[in-house]
């Protein structure tokens, strides 16, 4: 199974988790790695980082994939099922785009994107289609020759992150969506939201929870990544699945942000976490322009196992 191996994401994701992937693994749940876990959960996917790390190296019989971002669902539903027509696709765009110049390029994208946005009510994203292919390509396209390499949508849910300037964007990385789509094929991928999720455990299972992180500061909210807001009620209600999971005996890691990082006497992750064990890792900061604000910060892991 060496081609499990090295599947990657295959979209950059705000909130991505390949930096923590060998933090995470330390604190992976001895079953996990035993191989004796069938059932994968990972309600909020994201760019899939957790996911396909567990899929290459301890190979669950069965992965459940969820998001609320219908775009995303969408992306990796046409990685999963065509991913040959997927990649004839996006060698089109990439072949049309590199050959132009930087202003022309810019042009190109925001031609396409002002496509890909009128395009989106003529998309029924509850059936699968032939459509959806291009759509996908059109997706992945936009996320690996924008600014920052971020999806990020207005409240209308339409993408509006600016163009880039990259020399040279891989595209079309064939051989990691191949790579990607033999991971996949284990998985059971869904638009949902993570409430839903209680009625699809089984036995056997482990669930990876990554929900939009909490601000660390007013200013600094990521609501903006998607037009649904995930606020304090939306934690609180996240903590009550997490509780009810915990005493089916279901086996959960949950990572967010630490608000101790800017107010030591905020405990609300301590409060709501309180029965289990929190973790605090040190992340590097990438994110902020200002060079001497990046350094360290600490996030959280939450674990309900020893």
């Amino acid at each position: 199974n060496s081609i499990l191996h090295s599947a990657k994401p295959f979209l950059k994701w705000a909130g991505g988790k390949r930096r923590l992937l060998s933090t995470f693994e330390r604190l992976y749940p001895g079953k996990l790695k035993r191989r004796e876990v069938k059932n994968y959960y990972e309600p909020f996917l994201g760019s899939g980082a957790v996911f396909f790390d567990i899929a290459s190296k301890y190979q669950p019989q069965n992965a459940y994939l969820y998001d609320i971002n219908e775009e995303l669902i969408l992306a990796y539903k046409v990685v999963q099922k065509d991913v040959y027509k997927l990649i004839d696709e996006l060698d089109k765009y990439s072949k049309s785009y590199l050959k132009l110049s930087q202003s022309e390029r810019s042009t190109y994208f925001y031609g396409l994107r002002w496509k890909f946005n009128t395009q989106r009510h003529n998309i029924d994203f509850s059936n699968y289609s032939e459509k959806w292919i291009r759509r996908a390509a059109q997706m992945i396209f936009l996320n690996k020759t924008c600014y920052n390499g971020l999806f990020r949508v207005n409240s209308d849910g339409e993408f509006n992150s600016a163009a880039g300037a990259y020399d040279n964007p891989k595209i079309c990385d064939a051989d990691n969506l191949i790579k990607a789509s033999y991971a996949l094929k284990m998985a059971e991928i869904r638009k949902s939201s993570f409430d839903k999720i209680e009625n699809d455990i089984q036995d056997s299972s482990f669930i990876y929870f990554d929900p939009p992180y909490r601000p660390l500061s007013k200013s600094a909210c990521f609501t903006s990544y998607s037009s649904s807001r995930f606020d304090d009620r939306e934690q609180v209600k996240l903590s009550s699945v997490f509780h009810k999971l915990h005493d089916r005996g279901t086996m959960m890691m949950l990572s967010n942000s630490d608000p101790k990082n800017t107010d030591p006497e905020d405990d609300f992750f301590d409060d709501l976490y309180d029965k289990f064990k929190i973790h605090r890792v040190p992340v590097p900061r990438f994110i902020n322009s200002d060079a001497d604000k990046r350094g360290n910060v600490s996030e959280i892991i939450i674990t309900n196992y020893h």
